[in-house]
């Protein structure tokens, strides 16, 4: 499985380890994800997401038909 968030689809970036020298090597910055379940009331079923720490902060914020609705308009979940 691919380390994308399914409600933001945050995906690695790119960077560089800079060193004291200054000198520049690659390296990735990953995103933080978690596999976490999630109550859907309105079907009364659960689901697993993969998603991102700021993702669960918005699922708390709208909830999780809010933020399911609008993920799936940008076509970011796999659900």
């Amino acid at each position: 499985m691919a380390r994308v968030c399914q409600i933001t689809g945050k995906r690695p970036q790119v960077g560089n380890n800079v060193s004291h020298s200054n000198r520049k090597t690659k390296r990735k910055f990953l995103p933080n994800l978690m596999k976490k379940r999630f109550f859907i009331p309105e079907t009364g079923e659960w689901i697993t997401l993969k998603v991102s720490a700021s993702a669960i902060r918005t699922i708390n914020k709208n909830g999780i038909t809010a933020v399911l609705k609008k993920a799936r308009a940008n076509g970011n979940v796999l659900v």
